[in-house]
């Protein structure tokens, strides 16, 4: 190794970055987060310490990285509601979306779906709205988290079928899916890595995908656009990561280029994907503008349904 290149490496080695996660460990975004820190170490990058930090649906995450130094070595990796839909649902955010952190990269989309007993009648999307049509009034929607864009989403479906669903909101996903496998709620959204367990243990089936596309790890679900619902075309969501504001442009561009880097890695691109992800990353102005798309997508749809949150 060249001397230059062998300074280079010890200083990386020196280099310690902490990646915040504003959820529990095991979870989705810990997932996501642990198999970046692996790789970036395992380029040399920096010590990457994952720290979970759980709690107000990412909101403690956030917190603690918008009051850290402005040095690049404290990043949070949070989901795309945080910056999306909790803006327009909380009457007191208590943090500004757009300017007390700062994108870095967008580092891994999260494929969401309807999904439904396997024992229902009903076999797709269309399906469910007709058996909905008949159900007097038994049409429900489990949810992991309230004012979700599967739900947002949902919404707009019902009211352009005049169906009434009601809401059904849990405090994780676990439990939701076992009473949608159960068939005493008809209908859960979720992310589709939370899903495949029971799928694949024949419990659950699958009525559609969101996105406009088809996922590799399951070819032959349509997606709900293809179906004929196009207001889940954006009921997805994503993980970014941030910096704190203020943080130099050349630590960012920095840390931008090794995460591309790490997301690119066929190793990671594998481990993610079998986990149900999609690993395509993308650079911190793709995430701002993604951001500021989505957000003003869903903003007449939660000002019609009056969604709205205290805490």
């Amino acid at each position: 190794m060249p001397p230059d290149a062998a300074a280079q490496a010890q200083a990386n080695d020196a280099k310690v970055v902490r990646l915040v996660v504003g959820y529990a460990a095991g979870g989705a975004a810990d997932a996501v987060a642990r198999a970046y820190a692996e790789q970036l170490q395992a380029a040399g990058f920096a010590n990457v310490i994952v720290e979970n930090r759980p709690g107000a649906s990412g909101r403690l995450g956030f917190d603690a990285v918008k009051r850290a130094k402005a040095d690049g070595l404290t990043l949070y990796l949070g989901s795309s509601p945080m910056f999306v839909i909790f803006p327009l649902t909380y009457r007191k955010l208590g943090y500004d979306p757009d300017h007390d952190l700062r994108p870095v990269a967008i580092v891994a989309d999260v494929p969401t779906a309807a999904v439904a007993g396997a024992g229902q009648p009903y076999r797709d999307m269309a399906g469910y709205v007709q058996w909905a049509r008949q159900a007097q009034g038994k049409a429900s929607l489990g949810l992991a988290t309230l004012g979700s864009p599967g739900q947002l989403g949902t919404i707009e479906m019902a009211k352009q079928n005049g169906l009434h669903i009601e809401p059904v909101v849990y405090r994780g996903a676990a439990p939701m899916l076992v009473d949608v496998a159960g068939g005493e709620v008809s209908m859960g959204w979720d992310a589709v890595a939370s899903m495949m367990p029971l799928y694949t243990g024949g419990k659950l089936k699958f009525l559609g995908v969101a996105g406009s596309r088809r996922l590799p790890m399951l070819p032959d679900v349509p997606t709900l656009l293809e179906q004929g619902y196009p207001q889940y075309q954006h009921a997805s969501s994503w993980y970014g990561v941030y910096a704190p504001a203020g943080t130099p442009d050349a630590a960012v561009g920095e840390l931008e280029q090794a995460f591309l880097a790490a997301g690119r890695t066929p190793a990671l691109v594998a481990k993610l994907q079998a986990s149900g992800f999609l690993v395509e990353p993308r650079p911190a102005a793709d995430a701002k503008r993604r951001m500021q798309t989505e957000r003003a997508h869903w903003a007449p749809v939660v000002k019609a349904a009056g969604i709205v949150f205290d805490e």
